[in-house]
């Protein structure tokens, strides 16, 4: 997911919409007040999953999924989905599965480390 996958407002606020919930948002709070930078897409998407189960249009998060134990996580640009696979690969001697936007899937295995 990247912020110009959103249409900015007329102002160059972005804004984020939903089908489910049949509303669109302008970040503005997010900018203003809550500080978040060009990081205001993301951190609006994952409180919208956090309160709705669901996340808005055309963000579709990294799955990273241990494949021995229930650790896992969810991410929503795939350098940090990756670095939570190997890291927990490395410590834990165990294959994480990443599922991605799209067909994008793979595994990364302890070895991956050496």
């Amino acid at each position: 997911m990247t912020d110009d996958e959103f249409a900015p407002a007329e102002d160059g606020i972005p804004t984020v919409s939903c089908s489910r919930c049949g509303r669109d948002w302008v970040l503005d709070h997010e900018l203003d007040e809550l500080h978040a930078g060009n990081r205001a897409v993301e951190q609006f998407a994952l409180d919208h999953e956090r309160h709705t189960g669901h996340y808005p249009d055309d963000v579709t998060p990294w799955i990273v999924r241990c494949q021995r134990c229930p650790s896992g996580d969810r991410f929503l640009s795939e350098r940090p989905a990756r670095r939570w696979a190997t890291t927990h690969a490395r410590h834990t001697g165990h294959d994480v599965r990443l599922d991605g936007p799209g067909d994008a899937t793979d595994v990364t295995t302890p070895e991956d480390d050496s």
